[in-house]
C-alpha cells in the first residue's frame, strides 16, 4: 500500500526489551518500502513498482547503532510509542533507549533521533550502515547507489550529521583506493588505481555497498590523532549532542535520482542553489568555463576584454588576497580596497561578465590582523601546558610543564607557541628535565616580547605547510562570516573554498568544513544566496547541496596533456557516480602553449561535457603568437558545447586523450569537426657536428588528398638546418630556416610556411610550391633529413597532422 501524506504505517507490533523477535513494521514512499523488524533492523529495501529486494542477505542491517563506553551497539528491539510516527529502539547491551521519529512525504522517508535514555549516555550514533546489494555505481560523496533501474539513497538533513562511517576520531573524510580499500594516503602514487573513492557515504563492497551517516556527542573536551599529530586536543563543541541527528533514505527509478535528490533539497529546507533560474545541478553554465587572470582596479578593463575574446562570462582572480584571515585585497591592486574591488564587478557586470575569486578558507596569513600585532584567542591550537617558572621578555629557553603538544615535529612548519599577547617561536623541545623549549625567538611576527608567569597557560599553534595558522571552531565562523560580507558588498558571483582541510585544525574533520562554508551561504545577501558559482577542492556529503562542483587538477607541473591528467580523468569518473556537473581543472596557458595543445584541452572538455579554468593574462597572450588563434578557438568551442553540438558518439570519440579534433566555424551555429590524425616522432641529434639525419615516417591520411601539415621544433642545445622533406619518393622540398633554442618551423596548408619563435611569434615565412606538399588519401612514407649540430642530447621534435573528413555540428536552439 501507498501513501503520499504526511505519515507513517506502522503494522500492529508489541515488543519488550529481550523479548525476542516481533512483528515490525514498514515505511512506504510511492515506488520504495523499508519494511523493520520487532529488534529495529531493516528486513528490506523494496522497488515496490518491480518487487524487487536490493537489501543485501546475511548482512547485519540496524537501522541506528549507538557508541557508548567505546563500543558500538546495535538495537535489540523495537516499541511504538504514544505517536504513531515515533518509536523507541532498545539496546539491551548498554540498557539504553533512544526515540526517533520517522515521517514520509512523496519523496523520501526521514528518520530523526529525539531522545536518549539516560541522557548523555551515547557519544554517538550510527545510522547503519544499510547493506544493499546494488554495486554498479557507488556515489560515496553523495549517498547513492544505482544500477540501471533503481537508486537508493541517503541523505544526512542537518549540518551535525556526517555522511559517512566514523572510521577515526577526527572525523576526517576518507579516501580509498577501489581496489583494496586501502586508505589512499598511504598508497605510493606509482601505484594508485586508476579509481579514488572520496568519502564513505556510500561504499562498495563484495555484496553491493553500504549506505550510512552518523552524528558525534561533541560535548566534552577530547583528545585525538589528527592531521599528523598522535595527540591533538579537541575542545568541547555546544551543538545539542546526538539529539536531532537526522537522515533522509529514498529509492526511485535510477534515471531520476538528481530530479529526486533536488525534490528532497526544497521539501526539507536545504540549500539548493541556483543560475540565473536553474538549479544548480542540473544548469548548463554549472560547467562554465572561465579565466583566471591577476587584475586590480588599473587592469580590470584589459581582462575583462580578454574574457569576452574568449567567449567567456566569469573571470577569476586566482590571488587576491594580502591576508587570509581579515580578506584584506593585494595593495597594489586594490589600492581602494573592497571598494575598488565592488567597482571593478560593476564594471564587469556591465559587460556581462561575473567576477570571483579564490580562497584559502581559514588559513591565516601571519601578517594578518589575527596574528599581528595581538595573536587572537581563536587561532586553533594542537593543546596547551603552562609555563614551569618566570621568564623575561629576552629569555630564550623556557621551561613547560607537559612536552605532549609540543615535541610532534610533524605538521609543525611555524613551531609556535602562544603566551598572553606574545607569539614565540622554538627550535626544538629539550630531551631531558627539565623540559623546555629552545632557541626561543620572542616576539614572532610583530607581537611583543614580554615577562610571563609561571602558571601561565603556554598554547602550541596548528599550522600548515603553506607558513599560515589555522583558526578553531569560533574563529573559522567569524572567518567565514567576513568572507560573505566581502561577497555582499562587492556583488562577486564565485568562488572556490580551497584549503577546507584547513578547518580540520578545529579537530572536528568535515564537521568543520560544512560549519564553515554553511555559514558563509548562510551569511549571502538575500541578492546572492544560492547564486554563486562555489566549488572546492575538498568536497563533502552535506557540501554537496551547496556547492556548484569541484574542479580539481593544478597546472604548474607540465604542458596542458601532461599536468595532472590522469588525475583529472579520475575525478570525471567521480563527478559521474557523485551526480555532479564536470569540471576538468586549472590549466595554464603560457606565451609557448601552442593551438594544438588548446584544441587538445578542448576537444576533452567537449566529450567529458566539462569545463575548465584558463590561467593566463593580457601580457601572456601578447606574447603568444598564437594568442588570439587560442582564444577563438576557446570560444568556439564553448560555444559548441554549451549549445549542445556535439552527439554522444562524437562525444564518446572526443573523451579520448590520445584522439586530436580541430573545430571549425560554419556559420552563426554550426561548425566543422575534424578528427586529426598526427604523428609525433623525435629526431635526434647525431655524434657528429652537423651530421645530416634522416627519419622515415609512415603515415596514414583519414581524408581526402589534402596537404601534409607540421610542426618542427628544435629542442634542447641543437642547431637544426638544410631541412628536406619528401612524399613517398617524390623531389625533395627544401625549407631555407635554420632552428634553434625552441625554433619552430610550422606549415598549415596553403602557399607559406612559417618560422616561429617559441613563442609561436613570426619570424620569417617561406613559399612551399604549389602541390609539393599534397598528400594523397591512404598510407604514404614521409621522408624527413637534416643538418643537426649540437649536444647528443639536442633534438628536432617532429608531428606530421592530416585532417579527418569533417562532421556537422550545430548548436541546440
Amino acid at each position: 500500500m501507498i501513501r503520499s501524506t504526511l505519515f507513517v504505517i506502522f503494522c500492529a507490533f508489541c515488543v519488550c526489551p529481550g523479548s525476542g523477535a516481533a512483528e515490525g513494521t514498514t515505511l512506504e514512499i510511492p515506488g520504495f518500502a523499508i519494511p523493520i523488524d520487532g529488534r529495529g533492523h531493516l528486513a528490506g529495501l523494496i522497488d515496490t513498482k518491480t518487487g524487487q529486494d536490493y537489501l543485501a542477505r546475511a548482512q547485519p542491517a540496524p537501522l541506528l547503532q549507538i557508541e557508548t563506553g567505546g563500543r558500538l551497539h546495535r538495537p535489540s528491539a523495537m516499541r511504538r510509542l504514544e505517536s504513531k510516527n515515533r518509536f523507541a529502539l532498545d539496546f539491551a547491551s548498554c540498557n539504553v533507549t533512544v526515540s526517533i521519529e520517522a515521517v514520509t512525504l512523496r519523496t523520501h522517508i526521514s528518520f530523526e533521533l529525539t531522545a536518549v535514555d539516560p541522557a548523555g549516555a551515547a557519544d554517538l550514533v550510527v545510522w547503519g550502515p544499510y547493506p544493499t546489494t546494488i554495486g554498479r555505481i557507488v556515489g560515496e560523496t553523495i549517498g547513492v547507489v544505482r544500477n540501471g533501474r533503481f537508486a537508493i539513497g541517503i541523505q544526512a538533513l542537518n549540518v551535525k550529521t556526517l555522511g559517512g562511517y566514523p572510521e577515526s576520531d577526527d572525523d576526517v573524510m576518507p579516501m580509498y583506493n577501489i581496489f583494496d580499500g586501502t586508505d589512499y594516503a598511504d598508497i605510493d602514487e606509482s601505484k594508485r588505481g586508476k579509481k579514488l573513492f572520496r568519502g564513505n557515504t556510500a561504499r562498495p563492497t563484495d555484496f553491493g555497498s553500504l549506505l550510512s551517516a552518523f552524528t558525534r556527542d561533541r560535548s566534552e573536551d577530547r583528545i585525538i590523532e589528527n592531521w599528523g599529530h598522535e595527540k591533538y586536543g579537541v575542545p568541547a563543541y555546544d551543538d545539542g549532542g546526538v539529539i536531532g541527528s537526522r537522515i533522509a533514505l529514498f529509492g526511485c527509478a535510477a534515471p531520476g535520482t538528481l530530479d529526486r535528490i533536488g525534490a528532497i533539497e526544497l521539501a526539507e529546507g536545504l540549500p539548493h542553489p541556483v543560475i540565473d533560474g536553474v538549479w544548480g545541478k542540473k544548469s548548463s553554465a554549472a560547467t562554465a568555463s572561465y579565466l583566471i587572470v591577476g587584475f586590480g582596479e588599473d587592469t580590470i578593463d584589459e581582462a575583462l576584454a580578454l574574457t569576452k575574446r574568449a567567449g567567456l562570462g566569469y573571470l577569476y582572480h586566482g590571488g587576491p588576497f594580502e591576508t587570509w584571515g581579515h580578506f584584506e585585497l593585494r595593495r597594489k591592486q586594490f589600492p581602494s580596497g573592497w571598494a575598488g574591488l565592488r567597482r571593478c564587478a560593476q564594471k564587469a557586470e556591465d559587460a556581462g561578465i561575473r567576477l570571483g575569486l579564490h580562497t584559502l578558507s581559514n588559513f591565516i596569513t601571519t601578517n594578518d590582523p589575527y596574528v599581528t600585532p595581538v595573536p587572537d584567542k581563536g587561532l586553533a591550537k594542537v593543546g596547551t601546558s603552562v609555563l614551569t617558572h618566570d621568564i623575561d621578555a629576552a629569555a630564550a629557553e623556557i621551561g613547560i610543564e607537559d612536552p605532549t603538544w609540543f615535541n610532534q615535529m610533524k605538521n609543525n612548519s611555524l613551531r609556535t607557541v602562544t603566551v598572553g599577547d606574545e607569539l614565540i617561536v622554538y627550535a626544538s623541545v629539550s630531551a631531558e628535565e627539565p623540559i623546555r623549549l629552545l632557541d626561543c625567538k620572542r616576539g614572532a611576527f610583530g607581537t611583543r616580547a614580554a615577562a610571563h608567569a609561571a602558571g601561565d597557560r603556554v598554547g602550541k599553534l596548528i599550522d600548515h605547510g603553506y607558513k599560515v595558522f589555522l583558526a578553531d571552531a569560533s574563529l573559522q565562523v567569524e572567518m567565514a562570516a567576513t568572507l560573505a560580507r566581502l561577497f555582499n558588498e562587492c556583488g562577486l558571483r564565485q568562488i572556490s573554498f580551497d584549503g577546507l582541510e584547513g578547518c580540520w585544525s578545529s579537530g572536528m574533520g568535515q564537521y568543520a568544513r560544512t560549519l564553515f562554508v554553511k555559514k558563509w551561504y548562510d551569511d549571502l545577501s538575500d541578492d546572492l544566496q544560492g547564486k554563486v558559482i562555489t566549488d572546492a577542492s575538498n568536497p563533502g556529503h552535506f557540501f554537496w547541496h551547496i556547492y556548484t562542483r569541484m574542479n580539481w587538477g593544478e597546472p604548474w607541473y607540465a604542458g596542458f596533456r601532461e599536468s595532472q591528467t590522469e588525475y583529472r580523468l579520475m575525478n570525471q569518473d567521480y563527478y559521474s557516480r557523485n551526480l555532479m556537473p564536470a569540471m576538468l581543472g586549472w590549466f595554464n596557458m603560457t606565451a609557448a602553449t601552442s593551438l594544438e595543445d588548446a584544441e587538445w584541452l578542448l576537444a576533452r572538455a567537449a566529450g567529458f561535457d566539462a569545463g575548465f579554468s584558463l590561467c593566463t593574462s593580457p601580457a601572456v597572450v601578447s606574447q603568444n603568437g598564437m594568442g588570439g588563434p587560442i582564444l577563438s578557438a576557446v570560444r568556439e568551442w564553448e560555444k559548441a558545447r554549451l549549445g549542445g553540438a556535439f552527439t554522444d558518439a562524437q562525444k564518446e570519440r572526443l573523451k579520448d586523450v590520445e584522439r586530436e579534433f580541430h573545430l571549425e566555424t560554419a556559420g552563426p551555429a554550426g561548425w566543422n569537426l575534424h578528427p586529426v590524425h598526427s604523428v609525433k616522432k623525435t629526431l635526434e641529434a647525431g655524434t657528429e657536428p652537423g651530421e645530416r639525419l634522416s627519419t622515415e615516417i609512415v603515415v596514414q591520411n583519414p581524408g581526402g588528398e589534402q596537404d601534409l601539415r607540421f610542426i618542427l621544433q628544435a629542442a634542447g642545445d641543437v642547431v637544426v638546418s638544410g631541412l628536406e622533406l619528401e612524399i613517398d619518393g617524390r623531389e625533395a622540398v627544401p625549407f631555407r630556416a635554420t632552428l634553434d633554442s625552441g625554433t619552430i618551423l610550422e606549415y598549415r596548408g596553403g602557399r607559406n610556411a612559417r618560422l616561429r619563435d617559441r613563442s609561436w611569434n613570426e619570424l620569417s615565412s617561406m613559399k612551399v610550391a604549389g602541390g609539393a606538399l599534397r598528400f594523397p588519401e591512404g598510407s604514404c612514407t614521409v621522408r624527413l633529413s637534416g643538418c643537426l649540430s649540437g649536444e647528443p642530447k639536442g633534438a628536432l621534435k617532429i608531428e606530421l597532422r592530416l585532417m579527418g573528413p569533417a562532421e556537422r555540428v550545430t548548436a541546440t536552439p
